[in-house]
């Protein structure tokens, strides 16, 4: 006698293969997304080196990190907690759009925020310029030390230029070999560029981070904890995000390749 239909079990098998299937396909096609983005990431870092070259070859040194302004000015970030004044954004806008909302290279596809306060403002989660470059104006109410503050540095005064890192992935707009060392020189606050950080460094771990950042911070915004980096010669590469920790040597600190500190 012919049999009808399927037995029950049959049913299960044929539900637990289908739902396998759509298991693998959703994890196919996140990783995917991942890489794309990944790849638009890059993209952008690579117009943000342009822009910043741009800028070197008019005014023979890199723009400021930072540098405060009052009055006539758009302000960048939040009120609440940015300062007011001319950041590095602003000195490479005509490349570039700024604005979070039309998605400019500006704005990191793949950062992970959970703040929706900092998802939406443009100097935090995005990218960063390393401040023994990108030097910030004395007393501008960011941590102050002699190699972060001054008159930057322009591509001519860089001794390895193809070694040293000029901007990257980071927690925000400005960033500095402090965030990638397990043991800092010094305490550093809680002024908003105190914050910044390299996604999926090891030491973001241990670190007092705003609750929005835990996420980008800890497990990195791109496939194998990597980051997208920019050199002082217009290079772009993306690396391990462990290869830009800084190792504490005693009372000195060895400062791997990529280079933070130029030398």
């Amino acid at each position: 006698m012919k049999r009808a239909g399927f037995t029950l079990l049959e049913l299960l098998v044929v539900l637990a293969v289908i739902a396998l299937l759509l298991a693998l396909t959703t994890t196919a096609l996140r990783a995917f997304r991942e890489r794309t983005r990944a790849v638009a990431c890059r993209s952008n870092v690579r117009q943000l080196a342009l822009g910043l070259f741009m800028y070197a070859s008019e005014n023979e040194t890199f723009p400021q990190g930072f540098r405060p302004a009052f009055g006539g000015l758009d302000h960048l970030g939040s009120t609440l907690i940015d300062p007011a004044g001319w950041w590095w954004l602003n000195d490479i806008e005509d490349f570039a759009k700024k604005s979070d909302s039309e998605e400019g290279v500006f704005c990191c596809p793949s950062k992970k925020l959970s703040s929706p306060r900092l998802q939406r403002n443009i100097l935090w989660g995005n990218y960063g310029v390393n401040r023994s470059i990108c030097r910030t104006f004395p007393g501008s109410r960011m941590p102050d030390k002699m190699e972060f503050t001054g008159t930057p540095l322009g591509p001519s005064s860089i001794p390895r230029p193809s070694q040293s890192l000029l901007i990257v992935d980071s927690g925000h707009s400005l960033v500095n070999w402090w965030y990638v060392t397990d043991t800092p020189p010094q305490f550093l606050g809680s002024l908003p560029g105190d914050f910044g950080y390299v996604p999926a460094v090891e030491i973001n771990a241990g670190r007092d981070l705003l609750p929005g950042q835990l996420w980008d911070a800890i497990v990195g915004r791109h496939p194998n904890k990597t980051v997208n980096v920019g050199f002082a010669d217009g290079q772009v590469s993306r690396i391990k995000a462990q290869d830009l920790s800084v190792e504490n040597a005693g009372e000195t600190y060895k400062n791997r390749i990529p280079l933070w500190t130029p030398k």
